[in-house]
């Protein structure tokens, strides 16, 4: 018998592998001296037509519920989390387009109720009637308007460097986090909310915290005058559309199915592949069905954003204000959606990869291969894991089982869900499968009996 190194017999070992890989593929029953005989098990009946219907709704059931559950895992966030709440609009203190909107508004208000043209008026009158001359009661008279357009102009100069200020900013932030339930009341269209929405549609923010605080400001600058500003219970519009009342009930049946619903969209996309007569072939597709799901929720906020720029008159909100305030509503939403769409990509390219598809096979082949030849150029330079190697790759279905868990984990339960998470995750989960193999040991036996003229090998 010829004696062969355990270089050669690993060698010969893999080709016996991807031999009997294809022979099983291709022929059902086993052929031993010429007779037929029938495989060890009895090969299995079939799935009728019906199973590949069933599956097919289950995966379209699931891949159309999956835009709804994404759209409602972000309205449950934005409810019920105050520091992602805080941590999505707080950023807004420090847009100059917000801080000029605000700005304006404030200045708008503060005018409406001190008359500052009658102020100054009142004051110029007052020291001429204390009798000044007519030369200085001229000249007195002729600064009414400058005094009247330096006194709006100190307003405004007031207004906005509180507002560009940090104090604002912190103000911001912790009203942001003591009213969060002004949200909840805003969409249950309680009247004490701090924005409300209006049976037209119109969507307001009450300027009365904003108005008292400049107010305060300006009497601590000496101008006396503003202590005569009443409290402003005045709303500003922001927005208008007849469709935000409906928008409620829709964001409120969200926020109830916002817990259950992702996991029931998962859970049919589960089922339909496993009643499916080829899962492989039914995991690629759905993995696509979800796919197209999250385009559409891209496509929708896209779509959201013209409208709701379009619907923001001018004359109550400049559009990049608006383009501004939208981007922060969504761009949770967006994220989750790319970040999913990424995750069914990724699903597709793995399922695809590891199904019993012609190139994917060659793929896998080529793989191994080259994973083969580095065993073996390890073994000839004495590189060996030994027995581990041995009990991995004995193991070498669990092992991969437990990496695929722990991938699904993550991706599962960590929030939130990023692109990042999805790719990082899929690079680690690969790389430790690749050295799993690279690892691994196949155990090889050869038979003693001097009658053999080839050696036989086989692996245990």
């Amino acid at each position: 018998m010829p004696q062969l190194s355990n270089a050669d017999l690993l060698k010969r070992v893999s080709e016996l592998e991807a031999e009997n890989a294809v022979l099983r593929e291709r022929i059902p029953d086993v052929a031993v001296d010429g007779v037929d005989e029938p495989a060890a098990t009895p090969a299995r009946k079939k799935r009728s037509w019906a199973w590949t219907l069933l599956a097919t709704v289950l995966i379209v059931l699931g891949s159309i519920l999956a835009p709804v559950a994404v759209v409602a895992s972000w309205a449950k966030v934005q409810l019920t989390d105050t520091d992602s709440f805080v941590a999505t609009y707080a950023p807004l203190a420090h847009n100059p387009g917000v801080q000029a909107f605000v700005t304006n508004e404030a200045l708008k208000a503060v005018q409406e109720h001190v008359d500052v043209n009658q102020v100054t008026s009142q004051v110029i009158d007052g020291i001429t009637g204390l009798g000044t001359g007519p030369v200085a009661t001229k000249a007195l008279e002729a600064l009414k308007a400058p005094l009247a357009e330096g006194i709006v102009s100190l307003m405004r100069s007031t207004v906005q460097r509180f507002v560009a200020s940090d104090a604002f900013a912190q103000i911001w932030q912790q009203a942001l986090r003591t009213s969060h339930d002004q949200l909840i009341a805003t969409m249950q269209n309680n009247p004490k909310a701090a924005v409300t929405v209006g049976a037209d549609g119109s969507v307001g923010i009450q300027l009365a915290p904003i108005i008292a605080r400049v107010k305060q400001l300006l009497v601590d600058q000496g101008l006396t005058f503003a202590e005569r500003i009443p409290t402003v219970n005045r709303t500003v519009t922001i927005a208008q559309s007849s469709s935000i009342p409906t928008l409620q009930v829709v964001y409120g049946l969200a926020v109830g199915a916002g817990v259950w619903l992702p996991w029931v969209a998962l859970g049919l996309l589960a089922l339909g592949v496993l009643v499916a007569r080829r899962r492989a072939l039914a995991l690629v597709w759905a993995a696509v069905a979800l796919g197209l799901g999250m385009g559409l929720v891209l496509a929708a906020i896209g779509i959201g954003r013209v409208v709701f720029i379009a619907s923001a008159s001018p004359s109550l909100i400049p559009s990049n204000l608006a383009r501004t305030l939208f981007g922060t509503v969504t761009t949770a939403m967006l994220d989750t959606a790319v970040a999913v769409l990424v995750l069914a990509v990724v699903v597709a390219l793995v399922a695809w990869y590891s199904g019993p598809f012609g190139v994917s096979r060659r793929l896998r082949g080529f793989f191994g291969s080259g994973v083969t030849w580095v065993r073996d150029s390890a073994e000839r330079h004495g590189i060996t894991t030994g027995r581990t190697g041995e009990w991995i790759y004995t193991q070498r279905a669990l092992l991969r089982a437990l990496v695929a868990a722990i991938a699904a984990a993550v991706v599962l339960f960590v929030r939130p869900l990023t692109p990042s998470l999805i790719i990082w995750t899929l690079v680690l989960a690969a790389l430790v499968i690749g050295l799993l193999e690279l690892l691994q040991r196949p155990v090889v036996t050869v038979p003693e009996s001097a009658d053999e003229e080839t050696p036989v090998v086989t692996v245990s």
